[in-house]
């Protein structure tokens, strides 16, 4: 047979025989020139050579290397066997020449071969002969070279008369014209013919013609389809899969699906070949599962249960068609994929005794799926773990609530034993008004535009003092809402020397007289045994302190612009604040805020 070679590597595979078993004596490759042989098939057709024959050989003995450097062989046209070259026209006579025949054409056909020839005297050369396994369509080289020397006014002309094949049979054979001269190579070629189990041809020169006709060699070649290899990617698995096998799988070498399935895989009967099936249970497979698994989009069933397999579970989302899965009694490890669940034609999937781990895909506990994955203890379902995770939640939230619970009971008792205790303590205090308040009373004199407030009021005003909005030298200052709904900052004193009594006395008294419309005013205060407290009208937008000092408030305001507004302010020699009007919010007087002014 004559194959292009694909590649530095053939796979041959004997079999199909009908009886007895297929054998191999000998196996011998020749490389070919890389002109000769071809054809506009040689990608899916190799060539059987049906005959090859030498004309006008001298004994029976075929011909071939050395005398062929390609070792070719050429039959005798002498070796007679039943319905081989039968038929020869009477006047068949056999020639040969010992010079040497210009071969250097495409299929360099032996020199020895173009020195002999056979010649038809009376006009015909005809034979007929058996072609095994034909009718098929065939190649077919007829070989001619003059080696008689023709007279000045002889000529040798012929045409194909049997069979008729209208493009060649049409044709005139003049050797000598063809080629330009006498012992060089002609060969016409009959590509692809179609021809009968019996080949009758006949060879008939021309009325012009001087000579019979002539024939020095043939070659019939019968086109053979070559079978499909099993897909590239599908071969690459199963390759990687034998080589893993410790031990010595019966299978074939070569290509796994052609011309027959290796013993442990199923093939389609697609062009190419794809594996359906892999069954490689318990053949002691190493390693880990080629991730060129993925490729397989064929493949309906996987067998690789009961080995030494190695490593995470490849990537296989691509295995559209794969219905049923064995994994178990392996040494897997690492998660179970989420699209296992997904895979649309999955039927079965067993993974027992590895040691898998992660949250098993819901949709293979759905109970579609027939799904065993024992001795993973990696494994868990997810309702438990989102059983577990909420029950750990609701205890989290019933301890939060508890302790919110205890604590604002907790805080509601302590707030009502306070509210008892500061009843207690105004209404003795309303029946016995202090030292300090009869001073404030005295200095105040007949300038009372300021009011007493009495601190039960100022405590249910500002929820008993418990939203905080500040703080200066004089103490900590809170929010509250009188019962007219009117909205007051409540200072309260926290220095209780002597000295601070004269402060608080002082601020009440200054506080009465003076009057601006960038000062808040002072609605009222309270002196009760244990506490002091100024009442202010409540402003929204900060204190002179936010706006000189907090970075989101302040507005690049320079200290002419400062003084300016002192001035404006100033009533005396003495400026008790001063406000930029940029700003919409009024001031506390406070020791920090006063700034000192001499006209």
């Amino acid at each position: 047979m004559i194959v292009r070679a694909p590649s530095n590597s053939i796979d041959v595979c004997v079999c199909c025989a009908t009886t007895g078993s297929p054998f191999i004596s000998t196996l011998e490759l020749r490389p070919l020139n890389l002109s000769m042989y071809a054809t506009d098939y040689e990608d899916n057709y190799f060539l059987k050579v049906a005959a090859r024959i030498d004309f006008g050989a001298p004994s029976e003995a075929s011909l071939r290397y050395p005398d062929d450097p390609y070792d070719r062989i050429w039959d005798s046209d002498l070796a007679r066997r039943q319905n081989f070259l039968v038929g020869v026209a009477p006047g068949t006579e056999r020639i040969s020449t010992t010079k040497n025949i210009d071969i250097g054409t495409r299929e360099y056909p032996p020199v020895r071969v173009m020195q002999t020839a056979v010649v038809g005297t009376k006009g015909v050369l005809s034979y007929r002969l058996n072609l095994e396994d034909f009718p098929a369509n065939a190649r077919a080289y007829a070989y001619f070279a003059e080696i008689e020397d023709l007279g000045k006014n002889e000529v040798r002309k012929f045409k194909l008369k049997q069979p008729y094949i209208p493009d060649y049979s049409n044709a005139v054979v003049n050797i000598a014209e063809n080629v330009n001269g006498s012992y060089i190579l002609y060969e016409p070629s009959y590509m692809n013919v179609s021809l009968d189990f019996v080949l009758s041809f006949e060879f008939v020169e021309t009325a012009d013609s001087t000579r019979g006709p002539l024939l020095n060699a043939m070659e019939i070649s019968k086109y053979v389809w070559i079978a499909s290899k099993t897909d590239r990617q599908d071969s690459t698995v199963v390759n990687a899969l034998q080589s893993a096998s410790a031990e010595s799988l019966q299978m074939n070498e070569g290509d796994p699906c052609v011309p027959t399935p290796w013993e442990w895989i199923n093939c389609s009967a697609t062009t190419p070949p794809r594996i359906s099936k892999i069954v490689l249970s318990r053949r002691n497979v190493t390693g880990e599962i080629p991730p060129e698994l993925n490729n397989m989009d064929a493949l309906t069933e996987l067998w690789l249960d009961g080995n030494s397999l190695t490593g995470t579970l490849p990537d296989i989302s691509n295995l559209i068609n794969l219905k049923i899965v064995h994994l178990e009694n392996n040494k897997l490890t690492g998660p179970l994929p989420s699209y296992l669940g997904s895979l649309p034609s999955l039927q079965a999937l067993f993974i027992q005794n590895n040691s898998f781990s992660g949250e098993i895909p819901a949709r293979l506990l759905s109970g579609k799926i027939v799904f065993s994955y024992d001795g993973n203890i990696g494994l868990y379902r997810g309702s438990k773990k989102h059983f577990k995770l909420i029950l750990g939640v609701l205890v989290g939230v019933l301890a939060i609530l508890l302790l919110l619970f205890l604590g604002t009971l907790v805080l509601v008792l302590w707030r009502k034993k306070s509210q008892m205790r500061q009843k207690g303590v105004s209404a003795h205090n309303s029946t016995k008004p202090s030292t300090a308040h009869s001073l404030v009373r005295g200095n105040l004199k007949d300038e009372g535009t300021t009011c007493y407030i009495a601190l039960a009021d100022l405590k249910e005003a500002t929820d008993d003092f418990s939203k905080k909005i500040g703080k200066g030298s004089f103490g900590s200052v809170y929010y509250g809402r009188m019962k007219d709904g009117k909205e007051v900052a409540v200072k309260t004193m926290t220095d209780s020397s002597s000295h601070g009594n004269r402060q608080f006395v002082n601020e009440v008294a200054l506080l009465s007289r003076i009057h601006h419309r960038n000062l808040v005013p002072l609605i009222g205060y309270c002196e009760e045994e244990y506490q002091h407290l100024l009442v202010y009208e409540y402003m929204h937008n900060g204190t002179l302190r936010d706006h000189l000092h907090e970075p989101s408030k302040q507005k690049n305001l320079d200290w002419l612009a400062r003084l300016r507004i002192a001035e404006d302010a100033a009533k005396g020699s003495i400026v008790t604040t001063f406000l930029s009007p940029l700003c919409s919010s009024k001031l506390t007087v406070e020791e920090t805020d006063f700034v000192f002014y001499r006209s």
